[in-house]
């Protein structure tokens, strides 16, 4: 849930999964393996920050 929701933002704003990666300082496939993984609350603050949005947006409760 956590890639799609940032692939839905990364689209909305025209930027490539890898060039958010290279921007974050994620290696290479690092978003695209959260379609299996959950990734760490600090890389979802980071993706949070970047796209101006909270941690909750990410986070299901």
């Amino acid at each position: 849930m956590v890639y799609e929701k940032i692939e839905k933002l990364a689209e909305e704003r025209g930027i490539k999964i890898r060039t958010l990666e290279k921007q974050l300082g994620f290696g290479n496939k690092t978003i695209k393996g959260w379609k299996k993984s959950s990734p760490s609350l600090e890389n979802i603050a980071k993706v949070a920050k970047f796209f101006g949005v909270t941690v909750d947006y990410f986070v299901e409760r």
